[in-house]
């Protein structure tokens, strides 16, 4: 058996050794010729897995460390019977951090009194249900939007768009990256939003028509930006008139890097029979990054957003980011992994 593997995956050098040849690439640069006679692949999303790529390969089975399956042409997989699967989920702990900490750290230095807002939020899987709980935790009232999920378990949790945009003082996006959801915040979108609403996005950056959001930035309040239309590509406008702006690493914690190498390697083990790693996980080697349960019950918005910045400085990934936009690629390649912290 032969493996090819991103070498930026983390904790999994030597996970499939003793059983495969194993190949260690980058996977930004990865082509059809190095992967040839791979019977699977390990990747992240910077690699393209499409006709280009796989054609006259004998790659049989493609894991992703990451919840993102936007780079994999799943019609492609399909008729040429490759298996796919993505690491759903894994990065779910380190979104909900980004948006708090982005969310306090922005009223904060806007002086917005955060009590008795609402939040609403579009995109109810992994991550816009952890942020959602977390959201009720401290006190806001929420609002969901997720078509998808309306249809399969009725519309009693969920709301019509128009309503939560018309309603929402905080609007967050969780959305795949479809053909749907493609460029639906748009100039109509933001023309419902609420004067002076939060804007967060931490899922796809075309999503975005980043011209539109450019236009509705007089009308919105802080407007806080992870990912990017046209990365590694950045648009300095928006950049600019952003409060907060980062390289695409809202769920670079180490406990989601954790998880995303764990499911890639269960995903390969178990579509080849390797039981001794079925139920794999990457050892914590560095203690002070282990999780934490941080208690928010009786604090005061001060009191949050000071906790909040603590357990992640935003702030700095913002600082950072706008030194060297140019170096988008390389700042994601050296982010230094954050611990998560949780609520109860």
């Amino acid at each position: 058996m032969k493996l090819v593997i991103d070498r930026s995956i983390p904790f999994i050098n030597g996970v499939f050794e003793p059983y495969a040849e194993v190949k260690y690439l980058d996977g930004m640069t990865m082509g059809r010729d190095d992967i040839r006679d791979a019977d699977g692949l390990v990747i992240r999303t910077r690699t393209k897995c499409n006709a280009e790529l796989l054609d006259g390969t004998a790659v049989k089975v493609i894991a992703t460390a990451s919840i993102g399956t936007d780079h994999i042409d799943r019609q492609y997989c399909l008729e040429r019977g490759i298996f796919h699967k993505n690491a759903s989920g894994c990065n779910a702990g380190g979104v909900m951090n980004y948006v708090f900490s982005a969310l306090y750290g922005t009223a904060a230095r806007h002086s917005i009194q955060l009590q008795g807002a609402t939040f609403g939020i579009i995109g109810a899987g992994n991550c816009g249900t952890r942020v959602a709980g977390t959201a009720r935790t401290l006190g806001f009232k929420v609002l969901l939007n997720d078509p998808v999920r309306a249809l399969a378990e009725g519309p009693s949790a969920f709301c019509d768009l128009d309503t939560l945009l018309q309603e929402s003082d905080i609007v967050s996006i969780h959305v795949p990256l479809t053909e749907s959801t493609r460029g639906m915040i748009n100039s109509s979108f933001f023309s419902k939003m609420k004067y002076g609403a939060f804007f967060i996005n931490t899922s796809r950056g075309k999503v975005v028509v980043e011209d539109d959001l450019i236009a509705a930035i007089p009308k919105l309040g802080p407007v806080i930006i992870d990912t990017w239309e046209n990365e590694p590509f950045v648009n300095h406008t928006l950049l600019h008139l952003a409060d907060i702006a980062t390289p695409h690493i809202a769920g670079y914690s180490y406990q989601g890097k954790q998880y995303g190498t764990a499911y890639a390697v269960r995903t390969i083990a178990r579509f080849f029979g390797l039981k001794d790693l079925y139920d794999y996980f990457p050892e914590t080697t560095v203690k002070d990054l282990e999780a934490v349960k941080v208690d928010f019950h009786d604090m005061t918005q001060g009191q949050l957003a000071a906790t909040f910045q603590y357990n992640y400085p935003i702030f700095t990934d913002d600082f950072m980011f706008r030194m060297a936009p140019e170096n988008f690629i390389q700042l994601r390649k050296d982010y230094q992994y954050r611990r998560e912290f949780y609520v109860e």
